[in-house]
Formats: C-alpha cells, structure tokens, sequence
C-alpha cells in the first residue's frame, strides 16, 4: 500500500467504526445532477442522514463502460441538463460542508486526464472529498494519478474481479489507499445478483492490502447487504439507489433514498 493519505485515515476510520459497531460499512452511490443538481444533493444527504457510511458521487461521463442500464440513464438526465465536471464539484462542496461522511467521486479516467490529474486532483479535494474510484484506470498503469492524488491527500480505490490473476491483485492490492473494491459480480452494474463466488474473491484480496475491503455490483437489497456483511468490510449499492431516487415526484426523491438506505444500513448487521 501507498502512503495513507488524509482522505484515506478518514475512509478507514469510517470502515472501521463500522466494524467496530459489529456491521459492515454501507456505501451509497448516487451520480451528480440525476434528477436535478439539487435534488441530488439532497438524495446524498438523506443518504448520510439514514445510516450511510460513505457516499460516492458519480461524475456523469458519456461513455461509461462500466454502469448499467440504471445508472447510464440517471447520468444522461444530468448531462442532457447541460452539468458539467464544475457544477459537478460545487454540488460536492455544498454537500461536504452539510454531512460529515468520508465523500468519494466516482467517474472515468479521461475527465481528470483532460482537466489534468494535478488539477483534478486538488479540485476534488479542495470540494472536501476524500477519495477517487476510477474504473476503468489499471492499477499497473496508474502511477502518475496516483502521485498526483497523494500529493493533494486524495484516497484511490481500484476495483478487483473475480477474473483478477493474483499477480494483478497484488497490484491492486499495492496501490490501493482508500479501499479495495471487489466487484460482485462481471459486467456492468444493476443487471445482475451479487455472485457466489465474491466471497472467495474477498478471500484473495487480503493477503495483498491491509485496507478495507467492500463489495459492489449487484447489491440491490438488505437481504444481498446482509450475506455480503459476513465477510466484506464494506457493502456498496448504487443501481438500486438510483431507481429509488428516480421513482417518482423529484421533491420526494429524498425520503425515497432515506427509507432504502435505512433498511440497507439494517442489512448490513452482522450475526
């Protein structure tokens, strides 16, 4: 592992704590500007104020490889609204200075690589987030970025599958700072149940990271948060969220997200 960043004492201590209270910690996803910016805002606050550990907050990007149906959709509303990365940050200072949970962004390599890394980087930051998940960049390949993110205190996570070698797991494994996400399962996400197989994949990754490790992809219920809490640190749902926020009336898309993210947050008990 990397040095630890300020971003990342804060995610562990987060994940920890957590731990620590016998759950696993709940990660809500939600994308910026879906169904409005400031509707947005408010579904992550809820999110915070039911019992989410964590929030990452998807950047909308139009060419996202790794989102299903559910998310492609939420971030195409916030992208036909004309949103960009800026406005996408000043909704993240706004919600920072309202919740006091560990915020991650979400997105794809190519907006920081266009904005420039150092930039990107320091915006992040300076918007109070505390870490960066970039799916699609390789953690072989990520030295500039991840250079760049621990001189401005930002946390990375990479994502591992069960197709991972374990040579490409160490590597992950090494490079991660924030967390290690593990997906759930392959292909892309809120099309499939989290696979049988996750557990063993969580099993492989520990050997190669002392930091946390959370599953994602596929997670829809607290009955899926539940059998993940048994041996993932963290348990992150995304799709499932997004469709309560979608569904219906955007002024009560709040209180959608709430009740959802409550009944997670019980899913997430251990025995």
């Amino acid at each position: 592992m990397s040095g630890t960043t300020d971003g990342a004492s804060r995610i562990h201590a987060a994940i920890r704590g957590a731990n620590d209270d016998g759950r696993a910690a709940l990660v809500i996803y939600l994308p910026a500007g879906f169904p409005t910016m400031d509707a947005s805002r408010a579904c992550l606050a809820s999110a915070a104020e039911a019992g989410a550990d964590l929030l990452e907050v998807g950047f909308p990007f139009s060419d996202p490889i790794m989102d299903g149906p559910t998310i492609q959709a939420a971030s195409q509303v916030a992208l036909d609204h004309g949103y960009r990365v800026d406005d996408d940050f000043a909704m993240c200072a706004e919600l920072t200075a309202e919740v006091d949970v560990p915020i991650l962004t979400m997105t794809y390599y190519t907006i920081p690589d266009r904005r420039g890394i150092d930039a990107f980087a320091t915006s992040a930051v300076t918007s109070g987030l505390t870490g960066a998940i970039l799916p699609d960049l390789p953690a072989a390949e990520s030295g500039p970025w991840c250079d760049a993110a621990a001189a401005a205190g930002l946390a990375t996570v990479f994502l591992a599958s069960s197709v991972s070698t374990d040579e490409r797991l160490a590597a992950i494994g090494a490079a991660s700072t924030g967390f290690v996400y593990a997906t759930g399962l392959l292909g892309v996400t809120g099309v499939k149940d989290v696979a049988a197989e996750t557990e063993q994949l969580v099993g492989r990754i520990r050997p190669h990271s002392d930091v946390p490790v959370c599953v994602g992809v596929g997670i829809k219920s607290p009955a899926h948060a539940r059998d993940v809490a048994a041996y993932a640190d963290g348990v992150i749902v995304g799709s499932a969220v997004v469709s309560a926020a979608g569904g219906g009336d955007p002024a009560t898309a709040p209180d959608r997200v709430h009740d959802l993210v409550a009944a997670l947050r019980q899913g997430c008990k251990r025995s």
